[in-house]
């Protein structure tokens, strides 16, 4: 479904529809807040974003399953099955499933690391376990509030950001900008900040990624077309942030942490299996 034009920017419409945002943003809140998550064997990183639609967060879980298999690790792939009728938990199969059953994103993601969908995310995480999983990626389910979480990624589109910065229906974010910040533990962002992300996340850590069309693409131009092609992962790299806004906030994240009886500082581990730990990388949310 194509996102409404007035998503993009501050008009009369998003305006009107706002207090409906309002509420929508207070369920969401409260789901959070009163959810009994569970916590798997293994550590979790999840790799989601704020508004609907895609931002570029399958191949940013990609290239995590990447940079963990350099580093001797076994990952798999946690999914809903967006677009699918499976209900799962179900060890995706690119012979035997096709995207009617499981969604073309758990296929994508199959054909680079095992894939299980599951629309009750604990079902699939005890099951990812037992088939020998040693850390489990999560394409989406940010706003999931089933499974404790030890590193959550924000993927973040340089070109379009937050749009409007409202709530559905008022605006594309899927939660309010500040909540969800509050409980991110770095944004990737994808491609130029034409949009002016970086400003606002004040001591949060950014990870600048590019998109690079993989061997598949060749015949193309470069570019997809033509025929189907599975794209590179893409590097991340970490870099400086800029302090110019305090959206979410130190504190808020730190007291996350408490609450899920890890303190900021166990997330150093998994940041450093994934190359994200340094100076300018995970260095913000090692607490006191």
């Amino acid at each position: 479904m194509r996102a409404p034009e007035f998503w993009h920017s501050d008009n009369w419409a998003s305006r009107l529809l706002e207090p409906l945002g309002s509420v929508y943003a207070w369920a969401v809140a409260r789901r959070l807040a009163e959810a009994k998550e569970y916590r798997p064997a293994v550590p979790v990183i999840c790799v989601g974003n704020i508004v609907t639609g895609g931002a570029g967060k399958t191949p940013v879980c990609l290239a995590l399953v990447e940079r963990l298999r350099a580093r001797g690790r076994h990952p798999h792939l946690l999914t809903r099955g967006y677009g699918g009728t499976e209900v799962g938990p179900r060890a995706v199969d690119s012979v035997r499933h096709d995207a009617t059953r499981v969604g073309d994103e758990a296929l994508l993601l199959a054909a680079h690391a095992p894939t299980w969908v599951a629309r009750w995310r604990p079902d699939g995480a005890v099951a990812a376990v037992e088939m020998g999983a040693d850390i489990l990626v999560m394409d989406d389910g940010f706003q999931n509030p089933t499974m404790v979480k030890d590193l959550s990624l924000v993927v973040v589109d340089g070109g379009y950001g937050f749009g409007n910065g409202r709530v559905m229906p008022a605006g594309p974010c899927r939660e309010s900008i500040r909540a969800g910040l509050a409980r991110a533990d770095a944004v990737v962002l994808i491609g130029d900040d034409r949009a002016g992300v970086a400003c606002g996340l004040g001591d949060l850590p950014v990870l600048r990624a590019r998109l690079v069309p993989g061997p598949e693409a060749e015949g193309c131009g470069g570019r997809p077309g033509g025929r189907p092609f599975l794209p590179r992962p893409p590097p991340l790299y970490p870099c400086r942030n800029r302090r110019a806004g305090r959206a979410g906030g130190k504190g808020r994240r730190a007291a996350r942490h408490h609450r899920q009886g890890r303190g900021a500082g166990a997330v150093r581990p998994q940041a450093g299996a994934i190359g994200l730990d340094g100076p300018a990388g995970m260095g913000h949310t090692r607490g006191p």
